[in-house]
């Protein structure tokens, strides 16, 4: 039997023939590139479009729209644009909403130990280091668990973004004791309420959006919310020219990034890993613009709109712990949950606290070394 042996093509036909492929392959290949699905979500936060929350909120969405190349679009829409502030939890729950941006404390009402995570008493922590017990020191799954409680199946929540501590509030004049606050109408949220309203006040839950704007009918008498550059862009200053500084009420608080779990669930695991990271990134970002704005704002404050700020006396910030003990009491016996977490809460704490304080220097001291008015 005679062996056929095939013909070697001319190198040149074969390099001809494999140009023209690879131009035919390409052309095939840019189509199905622009031609990628993309998926939109459409979020809502619980800020005022002016806010820097609502900012934030922003922030995350394009790092999210930024990395997944435009598979994945978020749309962040401003409080009441779909719902109210505090009817978020609910729309993205039902599907109403792909997703949204707020806090845990505005769905105190459903559940009070919610708010654990942004108006508790922190034990001391700050609100990175309550960060850090929600991913390494059980609170995820707590929170997985406490929304179970309460029927929240169809929600994937993340937690970020750690806020400075909060001012007191804003008065019309300097309050130097726990009294001064009987009978005070006075604007907080989450477990906030149980202190203020041990404290005397008569106290009315708002949105962020609605607080000055009761404050200037005379609804309220004083008012606490965020920080420097929230407050101020939110028209604190217009009503108001007196804020105490300092206080536990809120010394740990922060932002909640949810999904509706049925659609988080259907994306494909890549991007469901971009927004997991991106998560991360933003909480990040948004720590350090934190720092740059705020303390931008609170200069702008002082020489612009001639606000006086004032250290709350310790002997609030004292009664303040005092009554945070009994609250815990008795919120405790009342919820299993509520103590559940405290514990959680509290023995991580306990280790985490000391050794920042053991560990890290005290800034006051540089501050005042290298910043105070020298002696001549």
């Amino acid at each position: 039997m005679t062996e056929v042996r095939k013909t070697p093509a001319p190198r040149r036909r074969f390099l001809k023939s494999a140009t023209a492929g690879a131009i035919g392959a390409g052309a095939m290949a840019a189509p199905m590139l622009a031609q990628a699905q993309t998926t939109s979500f459409r979020f809502q936060s619980t800020w005022p479009a002016k806010d820097i929350f609502h900012e934030y909120a922003l922030d995350f969405a394009k790092k999210v729209n930024d990395m997944t190349g435009g598979e994945l679009k978020i749309e962040v829409l401003p409080a009441g644009a779909v719902v109210p502030a505090f009817g978020l939890l609910d729309a993205v729950s039902k599907g109403t909403l792909d997703g949204g941006h707020g806090v845990l404390g505005y769905h105190y009402g459903k559940q009070n130990a919610l708010a654990l995570w942004n108006s508790g008493p922190a034990f001391g922590m700050d609100a990175n280091m309550l960060l850090a017990w929600h991913k390494y020191g059980g609170g995820k799954e707590l929170l997985a668990k406490l929304y179970a409680s309460i029927g929240v199946t169809t929600v994937q929540s993340f937690l970020y973004g750690p806020m400075a501590t909060q001012p007191l509030g804003w008065f019309k004049k300097p309050v130097t004791k726990v009294e001064d606050f009987k009978g005070l109408k006075f604007r907080t949220n989450g477990l906030a309420i149980d202190l203020f309203t041990a404290m005397g006040a008569a106290v009315n839950a708002l949105p962020g959006g609605e607080i000055v704007p009761a404050m200037d009918r005379g609804l309220l008498d004083a008012a606490e919310f965020n920080n420097a550059t929230s407050d101020r862009l939110l028209g604190f200053p217009d009503v108001s020219k007196v804020c105490m500084l300092q206080s536990y009420h809120q010394s740990a608080e922060t932002f909640e990034i949810m999904f509706n779990k049925p659609k988080y669930d259907a994306l494909a695991p890549k991007l469901r890993a971009v927004i997991d990271n991106a998560v991360e990134a933003a909480s990040s970002d948004m720590s350090w613009k934190a720092i740059d704005r705020y303390s931008k704002d609170y200069i702008e404050l002082q020489t612009k709109d001639k606000v006086k700020f004032y250290k709350t006396p310790d002997s609030i910030l004292q009664a303040q712990l005092k009554l945070w003990d009994a609250i815990l009491v008795k919120k405790s016996a009342e919820n299993p949950m509520f103590k559940e977490i405290i514990d959680s809460q509290r023995a991580f704490a306990e280790r985490a606290v000391k050794w920042d304080q053991d560990v890290y220097v005290s800034r006051r001291m540089a501050a005042t070394y290298f910043f105070a008015p020298k002696k001549a």
